[in-house]
């Protein structure tokens, strides 16, 4: 596709968008008096206008049953966590049984490490990528420490080759080869939190059991922003948080997905709570844990019906406005900021900008790292001057995050103008 950086063959392209409408649901933070840019939706996505609504609804049946409101409330509180497993399963290409709704993405992490991370004194090693985010390694660390086995020994980190931002593919599956035999666990990041890499998640799965190892992703950076099949490609398992580009609020309801032929396998080991027993005999109060046969089985504790929510009411856009289509938004989104900064490069006779971001549309969501070689944190403070949200990672990296629901080419259009203008005047 030909690029044109004018405003007008900008606006041509919103005119053009069937997705536009969704902007209008949002509410846009205010920064100098006026409506801003947000390009952040990969660190907190932004409130839905009828989320409010959705909270409050739960808020007056709280208010009119009590107690009551479990059975009695619009929408029931003992079942509340069911109804997202239809609308999750459309975002991460799943079945419904394997979709639970539940706790924080770390708390989740730990959770499935505890049922697929089951080291043997010849495999008791993880493989994950190199520079996670720092939740995920803390929870590799203190899982291996759990087991009795030294973190510098247990987990093997896959590195960038020298010079690089991102990882060769090529290295993760050699790697996998290589260390299969003593590996318990492969585990990456679907999206790299850093460089926005996506990582072919279906080839380390099937890398990983080839070896004889189980494999999970952390989706935190996946879920919401590209396309997935995790039931057909047999990931093992895998978690995410809600409130990036799921939109559902600071410290929203998590998510967890456990492949059918797991579900019902109650040898596998599980730290185990009342919500995830059998729903039949749950109030029976047995002593004996009888866990349900879906991902539910997974769950501890009941609801918490507010978070989820809010939860919903971004769900019911993502259901209205379809994965696909918001896919493939994306990708156009993310497509043109790179004509632009590659514009802006030219421009200035030599390279400012090193987009550390993979440019085959396959390995990138809606994410774009910018490694700044030159004024990094004074090009970042004008942009913040001009309005414009966007994220800065030491030493020298700006993440932008042109989310389709509320992200326009203008917002794109005008980002790069900022820029252009604070290098040339």
């Amino acid at each position: 596709m030909t690029y044109s950086n004018t405003l007008t063959y900008a606006q041509q392209l919103d005119e053009q968008d069937s997705l536009k409408h969704f902007r209008e649901r949002f509410y846009m933070p205010i920064v100098n008096g006026k409506e801003c840019i947000y390009f952040t939706g990969n660190s907190l996505g932004l409130q839905p206008k009828k989320t409010q609504d959705y909270v409050l609804d739960e808020l007056e049946d709280w208010a009119s049953h009590g107690v009551e409101g479990h059975f009695n409330a619009r929408t029931p509180w003992v079942s509340y966590h069911e109804i997202f497993e239809e609308q999750l399963a459309q975002i991460v290409g799943a079945l419904p049984e394997e979709i639970v709704v539940m706790n924080q993405l770390t708390v989740n992490l730990h959770l499935l490490m505890i049922s697929f991370y089951r080291p043997t004194k010849e495999r008791y090693k993880i493989i994950c990528e190199a520079k996670a985010f720092p939740s995920d390694q803390y929870a590799f660390q203190s899982q291996v420490k759990l087991h009795g086995y030294h973190p510098d020994d247990a987990i093997i980190e896959v590195h960038p080759k020298n010079g690089k931002a991102t990882i060769d593919h090529e290295d993760i599956i050699d790697t996998i080869k290589k260390h299969g035999h003593e590996t318990a666990l492969v585990i990456f990041g679907g999206v790299n939190y850093y460089s926005g890499q996506v990582f072919d998640m279906q080839a380390i799965t099937k890398a990983a059991h080839e070896s004889g190892a189980n494999c999970g992703f952390d989706l935190a950076h996946a879920a919401g922003n590209i396309h997935m099949e995790l039931h057909d490609w047999n990931v093992d398992f895998a978690c995410w948080c809600s409130y990036k580009y799921l939109n559902s609020g600071p410290g929203g309801v998590a998510g967890a997905f456990i492949h059918q032929r797991h579900i019902n396998d109650e040898s596998l080991p599980r730290l185990a709570g009342w919500w995830g027993h059998n729903k039949d005999t749950r109030f029976k109060m047995d002593k004996e844990f009888h866990p349900i046969p879906t991902a539910e089985g997974w769950q501890l504790s009941n609801a918490p019906v507010l978070s989820m929510s809010a939860h919903k009411a971004s769900l019911d856009i993502f259901t209205e406005a379809g994965m696909h289509n918001l896919v493939a938004k994306g990708k156009m989104l993310s497509s043109y900021l790179l004509f632009i900064l590659n514009e802006i490069n030219h421009l200035t006779n030599h390279n400012i900008i090193e987009v550390i971001t993979p440019l085959d549309e396959k390995q990138r969501g809606c994410q774009v790292s910018m490694l700044m070689l030159e004024d990094g944190k004074r090009i970042f403070d004008e942009l913040i001057k001009a309005g414009i949200i966007a994220d800065w990672r030491e030493p020298n990296v700006i993440r932008v995050a042109p989310v389709p629901l509320y992200n326009t080419f203008e917002d794109i259009f005008n980002f790069g103008k900022v820029i252009k203008e604070s290098l040339l005047g």
